[in-house]
């Protein structure tokens, strides 16, 4: 226990199975305590999924390159470590949509995870169809109920289901890497439930968390790579006193010393099966590019005549990133299904959805994870933070690992 001063005695110990950010960030905090603090990372590096990867000699993120900005848990953080001079917007201007059929077509501009504010807006109706669109607006003028636990659900309740399948399931997708029908609402978005039912409708309540939203990008990078944070979060990890032992399996957390937390997903039994994810990038020279014909990239409807779920014109939608490319392009495509040939597919998926030729690939990488499913009760009631228990996302992890280490302090 913390003394009078909130830091902890000598000898007092932690004990991390598991370096991804979670971990680490939950280890600093504990670290900077006074606690004794042992990360335990049974591969050879730190950050999980948050990699870095060289394609034709350009230092790129191998994962997330973006965060939510919701909440600002993770610019404070990176404000602690000294790199808030090095948070950068994205470009403005929509992502784009692939429908299921015909051309690619901006996202409505008034919407929340793809959920449209006013269901009939001329953008809206160029997606998912006129009387799609009336028969939402219709739903919707209906007194609300109980709302649903899904957000898949609660789409279909108010709106139907060709506004789920045709406009918020690719949305959600590539924001979630879950479709609508998996997705709880309030991993969502927190406020949704109470909003729906202060609004009485769907639509109302959109158009209130808009409004209450701050100005400005909803998503933030880091110059340079969203990876920088893992050696900033080791780095102060090290100077306050904490340990990293790399290459280090742990199969039975409960044997270790100290207050154990598991930040490493296969421990404690998912109660869901995890969800392999492909990422291919090209690095192309193609002046058509210059232009950003699909703006900062496109969302893929599923049934769409591609591989791919999602593609990012990464140097359209990160200044730093076109500045460092000099000249060449970085494409990012996602996929749930591995292609047989990774890059082939990728080139040809890039071609159809930007609508541009690219003969000339300069450099090409494809990596895959698996993103863990939810996690049951761990071992002996241990505190569990990282995807597993937080969802996907920097901004949600951060926010779980922080609360968790207020809360083991605060015992």
């Amino acid at each position: 226990m913390p003394d009078r001063s909130g830091r902890f005695p000598v000898g007092s110990g932690f004990s991390i199975v598991g370096g991804g950010v979670g971990g680490l960030v939950v280890a600093r905090r504990l670290a900077a305590a006074g606690a004794r603090v042992t990360v335990f990372e049974a591969s050879d590096r730190l950050g999980g999924t948050v990699a870095r990867h060289e394609v034709a000699g350009i230092g790129l993120d191998a994962a997330a390159e973006s965060f939510a900005v919701r909440g600002g848990v993770v610019a404070a953080l990176l404000g602690e470590l000294g790199l808030q001079d090095d948070i950068v917007a994205p470009a403005p201007g929509p992502a784009w949509l692939q429908p299921m059929e015909g051309d690619a077509v901006p996202l409505p501009a008034t919407a929340l995870l793809g959920i449209p504010a006013d269901p009939q807006a001329a953008d809206v109706v160029r997606v998912v169809g006129r009387e799609a669109a009336q028969s939402a607006a219709a739903l919707d003028a209906l007194p609300v109920g109980p709302v649903p636990a899904t957000l898949g659900a609660l789409v279909r309740s108010r709106y139907g289901d060709a506004m789920v399948d045709r406009l918020v399931a690719p949305v959600v997708h590539g924001v979630h890497s879950q479709y609508p029908d998996e997705l709880p609402v309030a991993r969502a978005h927190p406020g949704l439930t109470d909003a729906v039912l202060e609004a009485g409708s769907l639509g109302g309540a959109v158009s209130r968390l808009r409004a209450a939203a701050p100005p400005g990008a909803a998503v933030a990078g880091i110059r340079g790579g969203v990876n920088r944070i893992v050696p900033a979060l080791a780095a102060d990890f090290a100077r306050l006193g904490g340990e990293v032992r790399l290459s280090t399996r742990v199969d039975d957390p409960t044997r270790l010393a100290g207050t154990v937390i598991v930040a490493a997903p296969g421990i404690g039994a998912p109660a869901a099966p995890g969800r392999r994810i492909d990422l291919v990038t090209l690095v192309v020279e193609q002046d058509e590019l210059d232009a950003a014909p699909r703006g900062t990239g496109l969302l893929v409807a599923a049934g769409a005549p591609v591989g791919a779920r999602a593609l990012t014109h990464a140097t359209a939608k990160w200044d730093w990133l076109r500045v460092a490319a000099a000249g060449r392009h970085v494409v990012r495509l996602s996929y749930d299904a591995t292609p047989a040939d990774p890059v082939a597919a990728a080139r040809a998926d890039a071609e159809a959805l930007l609508g541009v030729r690219l003969p000339t690939v300069v450099g090409a990488a494809h990596v895959s994870w698996v993103r863990p499913g939810a996690a049951s009760i761990p071992p002996r009631g241990l505190a569990v933070v990282g995807e597993t228990v937080a969802g996907s996302g920097l901004a949600g992890i951060v926010a779980h690992a922080e609360r968790t280490a207020a809360e083991l302090l605060a015992r």
